[in-house]
Parts: C-alpha cells; sequence; structure tokens
C-alpha cells in the first residue's frame, strides 16, 4: 500500500465532483447514470497509478460527463466497504468549463443536470446526497498561495525583495503549474518580493497573464498599515471568478485566521482548526470561497503544491 492509501486508511482510493455550471434560476449540477448498478450519482472513480485525487477527480470528470472544469471547494469524504476493503472518495465542487455533446456508453449511459434539490431527490446513495449537500454555488474564489522556498536571508547581502527563489523553490513553483492549472485562475496578484512574484510567474507566463503587484499585501506594507492590508485583501476575495495571490508567511496566517474569525466556515486541510495555528507553509494554498452574500464558506488548505 502506497503512503497516501496508508495516510488515509483505505484500500481503495477515487475522487469525484459535483459539477455544476450556472443556470437562470440558480446552480445546475449533473448526475451520471451507471446502466450495470442502474443507480444514479455523482461523477466519480479510481485513482491511477501515481496519480492525485484532485487530478483524479477532474479526469474522472471529463471521462464520464464530456466536460472540461476547474475545482473549487473540498466538499469532504465518503467512505464504504467494498470487496476489496475499505473505500475512500474524495469530491470536490468543480464548475464547468468546456462542455461537449454527451455520448452515452457501457459505463454510464445518461447525464442530467438538475437543480441541487431535484438532483438530492433523484441521487441512489445518501452518502452522495450528503456531499451535494455540502456544495454551494461559489461568488468568488482565492487562491492564497505563500511564496516557495527562497535562498538563506543571512546569506543574501542585497535588498531583501530581491532575494531570489532556491533551487527547491523553482521546483515548487514548476509543481504549483500543475496545481493552478486544477483550478483555471483568472486573474493573478502578487506581493513585491521577488520570491512572490516569481512563485506563480511559470503559470502565469505560461498562460499570458500578467501579475498584478499588491504592495499592501507584503509583510513590509501590510504592517505599516494591516488595515489598508485586509481592506485590499477583501477586495480581491470579493471578486467574481477565481484570482491568485501570492504573499508571505508573515501576512497570510493573519488575514486568513481574521476571516475564520469573522465567519463559521467549513475548514478542510487542518487537523483542528479550532486549536491549531493557521498554517502558511511555503509553497502551500488556501482556497477561500465565498457565496452570494460575500460571507466565507469554505476554506482549504493545501500544504503543498504536490
Amino acid at each position: 500500500m502506497s503512503d497516501l492509501y496508508a495516510a488515509l486508511g483505505a484500500d481503495v482510493l477515487a475522487a469525484g465532483t459535483v459539477l455544476w455550471h450556472a443556470g437562470n434560476a440558480g446552480p445546475l449540477v449533473a448526475l451520471v447514470h451507471r446502466p450495470k448498478y442502474d443507480d444514479w450519482g455523482l461523477a466519480k472513480g479510481k485513482l491511477d497509478n501515481g496519480e492525485s485525487l484532485a487530478a483524479c477527480a477532474l479526469r474522472e470528470t471529463w471521462e464520464e460527463t464530456g466536460v472540461r472544469a476547474r475545482l473549487g471547494a473540498r466538499l469532504g469524504d465518503v467512505r464504504y466497504p467494498v470487496p476489496e476493503g475499505s473505500k475512500l472518495v474524495r469530491y470536490w465542487s468543480a464548475e464547468a468549463l468546456e462542455r461537449t455533446e454527451f455520448t452515452p456508453n457501457d459505463e454510464i449511459d445518461e447525464l442530467v443536470w438538475l437543480p441541487p434539490a431535484e438532483a438530492a431527490a433523484q441521487l441512489t446513495y445518501a452518502h452522495d446526497v450528503e456531499v451535494l449537500e455540502r456544495f454551494t454555488q461559489p461568488a468568488s474564489v482565492l487562491l492564497v498561495v505563500r511564496h516557495a522556498k527562497a535562498g538563506s536571508r543571512k546569506d543574501w547581502d542585497g535588498d531583501d525583495d530581491l532575494r531570489p527563489l532556491s533551487g527547491v523553490g523553482r521546483t515548487q513553483a514548476e509543481h504549483l503549474v500543475d496545481f493552478l492549472g486544477r483550478f483555471a485562475p483568472e486573474r493573478f496578484h502578487s506581493a513585491l518580493p521577488v520570491r512572490c512574484v516569481d512563485t506563480i510567474a511559470p503559470y502565469a507566463d505560461a498562460h499570458g497573464a500578467k501579475i498584478e503587484r499588491e504592495p499592501l499585501l507584503g509583510e513590509e506594507g501590510y504592517w505599516q498599515d494591516p488595515v489598508a492590508g485586509l481592506a485590499r485583501f477583501r477586495e480581491l476575495l470579493a471578486r467574481p471568478g477565481l484570482t491568485v495571490l501570492c504573499s508571505q508567511g508573515g501576512v497570510i496566517p493573519d488575514v486568513v485566521e481574521t476571516l475564520l474569525d469573522e465567519f463559521d466556515p467549513r475548514v478542510t486541510g487542518v487537523p483542528d482548526p479550532e486549536k491549531t495555528p493557521v498554517p502558511s507553509r511555503k509553497g502551500s494554498t488556501w482556497v477561500l470561497a465565498t457565496d452570494a452574500t460575500g460571507a466565507l464558506r469554505t476554506a482549504d488548505y493545501y500544504p503543498s503544491p504536490t
């Protein structure tokens, strides 16, 4: 059993999505019908060798529905027994980006798009209903990335804002290309230090995107005027769609903790969010999603881009 299977305490790992797109009267979610079992469920499937759960969720969604999607909030895990032992399925919210005409096959013969309440009534399994109940159409999603590892401060004689990424940091930045690609961000912002800009530059450059500098959201600018810094952070969080911000370890825990104290979001990726200080490892990401009222609904922590 691999480290991932052992860490999650499962003999079989799978991943899936609550796939959705915006309808005229609210979100519509996708359900698939499997003729072999005559059941209605969410798009999902087993992990391939060497594949991450997030990548699996997107691949299986594409294979079962013909829809290219981008991930949003994590919606939790489902566990149940199978002949091989214990199975774990991890789910994400996923927004449809590109839809092709659905082609029935031996595995999936029907695809329907329904309002969440109607979808819940049609789902075959109670655990799928529980996953769907955690879904909320996001108004905005902000990915808050801490910069990757940089060279040693004590060995750097120049302006600290110019201290570059280390070799390990450049590798982390390359790994972020795949990680950020699963969320398909639309806008890119960074604190002023070069190590922040260079952490997200590989993805932004590959997509011809400009990185907007944020002087209030680096350690120096933020702590000179925390009120203004937090206000700017809220502006980025409120922007519709999906935004990336790369900042520093002296800023991220403060702003995330402030938001967690203000709202009661579902938090994943932290063992006990009530007792654990807000983490912010180098190369890590917080995925923050708000609802139509502007309230923070979910806060997912990814300690590594891999």
